[in-house]
C-alpha cells in the first residue's frame, strides 16, 4: 500500500512532539477495517493520551499516531467484518492504544465504526463519536436519567456538556449547568437554565439535581454533594487514580469511560442526523496545518464554541 502521512510522536511530551510524517498503515486483522480519513476531530483525551497521562492504557510503542474521532470512506475490511463494507460512509474511534485518526488512513475495530448518516457532512460526522457516545452513556446509562428528573452538568458548553444536555432534554428532563459568565445566553438558547458560572456558590442550589454531570473534572465532590437530590449521582468522566479508588467506594461518586458500544454509537449518529443532536464546529483546518491549530486548541483553548476538525483529502 501507498505511504500516506499522519500526525505522529516519537516519544510522549507537549505538543512540540508531534510530526506530519510518512507511514504505512497496517492491514485489517479479523474484525478491523481500513478507512480513508475524510475528516477527524479533536477532542482533550488526545493530548492526556500524548502528554502520557494515559500510558497505563495507551502503552510504551512508538511511533504512536494521534486522534480518534474520524469520518471517512472504508478502504478495506478484515475477517469476520460483516456489518461494513469498501465504499461505506463512516464515523467512528480509533482505540485508545491504537489512535491515528489523524492521518490519511486510520485503523479501527469494526464495532468502534459506524455507517454515516447521509443528512451529515463528514466534518459534521467526525464531530459526533466521543463526545456523543460519552454523553449518552452518561446520561442513559451511568445516570439512568428519566422523564421529570433534574440533571446539572459542569462545562455544559463544552462538546460532551451540549451533547448530555441535548440528550437528557430529549427524554424529558430539565437541565442546569455552570458555564463562562460571557457564555450564558448561549447556554439559555440551548434550554438550560438554572446557568451558573464555574465558581458558583453550591448552597444556592442545595438539593436540587437527580444527577451531576462533571465533564471538566474540576467541580469539587463537597460541592457536587450539595447539589445533589437523596439518591443522586454524581459521574465525572476525566479519570485519575484517586478517582477511580472513590469510585470504588460505596456513594454517589462514579467516573466514567466511554466504550465503543455499536448500538449506542448508532444512537447518536442518528440523532445528530435528525438534527436533535447538533455539535457545533468552530474551526477546519487542512491535516498540513492541524498541529499548529492543535497546539492553539491545548494551549489557549481556542477556538471556543465548538469542535476543531481537521479536513483530510
Amino acid at each position: 500500500m501507498a505511504t500516506l502521512k499522519r500526525i505522529q510522536y516519537h516519544r510522549y511530551g507537549g505538543p512540540e512532539v508531534l510530526r506530519l510524517e510518512s507511514f504505512e498503515p497496517a492491514r485489517p486483522g479479523a474484525g478491523e477495517i481500513l478507512v480513508r480519513v475524510r475528516a477527524a476531530a479533536a477532542n482533550p483525551m488526545d493530548w492526556k493520551i500524548r502528554n502520557g497521562d494515559m500510558k497505563i492504557m495507551s502503552g510504551r510503542g512508538f511511533p504512536r499516531g494521534l486522534g480518534h474521532d474520524f469520518a471517512g470512506v472504508v478502504e478495506a475490511v478484515g475477517d469476520g467484518v460483516t456489518r461494513l463494507a469498501v465504499g461505506d460512509a463512516v464515523l467512528g474511534g480509533a482505540g485508545i492504544k491504537a489512535a491515528g485518526a489523524f492521518a490519511e488512513m486510520v485503523l479501527a475495530e469494526e464495532k468502534a465504526v459506524v455507517k454515516k448518516p447521509t443528512e451529515l457532512s463528514f466534518e459534521q460526522a467526525a464531530a459526533i463519536p466521543t463526545v456523543g457516545l460519552t454523553a449518552l452513556q452518561a446520561i442513559t446509562g451511568k445516570g439512568k436519567v428519566r422523564p421529570g428528573q433534574a440533571v446539572f452538568i459542569h462545562g455544559c458548553l463544552g462538546g460532551v456538556g451540549r451533547a448530555a444536555a441535548q440528550i437528557a432534554m430529549v427524554r424529558g428532563a430539565s437541565v442546569g449547568g455552570s458555564c463562562r459568565a460571557t457564555a450564558a445566553q448561549e447556554a439559555y438558547d440551548l434550554g438550560i437554565t438554572p446557568v451558573v458560572e464555574f465558581d458558583f456558590d453550591p448552597a444556592a442550589l442545595s438539593g436540587r439535581f437527580d444527577l451531576v454531570f462533571d465533564t471538566a473534572g474540576t467541580l469539587p465532590i463537597k460541592a457536587a454533594r450539595t447539589l445533589l437530590k437523596p439518591g443522586g449521582r454524581i459521574i465525572d468522566i476525566t479519570p485519575t487514580p484517586a478517582k477511580f479508588a472513590r469510585s470504588a467506594l460505596p456513594g454517589p461518586f462514579q467516573v466514567m469511560i466511554a466504550q465503543p458500544i455499536t448500538r449506542d454509537l448508532e444512537e447518536v449518529a442518528r440523532a445528530a442526523g435528525e438534527g436533535t443532536l447538533r455539535l457545533p464546529i468552530a474551526r477546519t483546518v487542512p491535516l498540513t496545518e492541524a498541529i499548529a491549530a492543535l497546539t492553539e486548541l491545548e494551549r489557549n483553548r481556542t477556538p471556543k464554541g465548538g469542535k476543531l476538525v481537521i479536513a483530510v483529502g
